[in-house]
């Protein structure tokens, strides 16, 4: 089996929509997907994931199925150093998160005391079982540290989401605390994650990620990447701080 994790084009956050040169990205992006292969689409319910998959679903004649636990991982909590206003779980400065090795921890990331208050865990779980739910239907079965596989295919299935989520799901296949993948890694607008299961005992499947991130369709086409999700590299450069 093979998962396509699609981030949205890049966003106009204000009227959950892309912005025009996030069309431009999903227009690309959609003459990339069309040439593959591909059984199933599905897509987040929230409007920038669904504008950017409707650009592949037109290329291709094909409609996808909405899954409420694809919307963005939306859990807000207070940071210790943003005591006045919430903030999405996800988004920490690292001298804070840092301080906490409960956080590299798969099983403990969400003891965390602020964590706790914004009940971040349950979301997460939520969002895991659900998770759970579609990869049984497609043959595969959590068990542990890895899956059961009850009927292997070669089938490639989309989801159109957000990159929190995208690190909800990566986290729960790898074992890993999302911490690690929110704050260590960086998918840009309509950028692809793929993940393909390997099974080197009957029976036994791990989900190994292939490629994270990739926006080669951005690049054959000389459209500079978004800078959503991103900040400045040096301090002292104009931009996001």
């Amino acid at each position: 089996m093979r998962l396509m994790i699609v981030r949205h084009g890049d966003p106009d956050y204000i009227h959950d929509s892309l912005t025009e040169k996030g069309k431009r990205e999903a227009e690309l992006l959609s003459k990339r997907l069309a040439k593959m292969d591909i059984q199933e689409f599905y897509q987040s319910p929230l409007g920038r994931a669904q504008l950017t998959a409707s650009y592949t679903l037109h290329e291709m004649h094909r409609e996808a199925e909405t899954l409420d636990w694809l919307r963005e991982f939306d859990p807000r909590i207070i940071r210790p150093d943003r005591i006045l206003r919430k903030s999405v779980a996800w988004d920490w400065q690292v001298e804070d998160w840092t301080k906490d090795c409960r956080f590299y921890d798969y099983d403990h990331w969400y003891e965390n005391d602020v964590m706790k208050r914004g009940n971040v865990k349950e979301r997460y779980q939520w969002v895991c079982d659900n998770f759970d739910v579609f990869l049984k239907e497609h043959g595969y079965v959590h068990d542990g540290k890895f899956f059961r596989v009850e009927k292997g295919n070669h089938d490639t299935v989309v989801f159109f989401c957000h990159f929190g989520v995208e690190c909800v799901l990566l986290s729960h296949l790898l074992h890993i605390s999302p911490m690690i993948l929110w704050q260590g890694f960086v998918a840009a607008p309509s950028s692809v994650t793929i993940v393909h299961t390997e099974e080197r005992r009957k029976g036994i499947a791990a989900f190994r990620i292939a490629q994270f991130g990739d926006i080669s369709h951005l690049y054959a086409a000389d459209e500079q990447p978004s800078f959503a999700a991103r900040f400045v590299e040096c301090y002292e450069d104009d931009g996001q701080h």
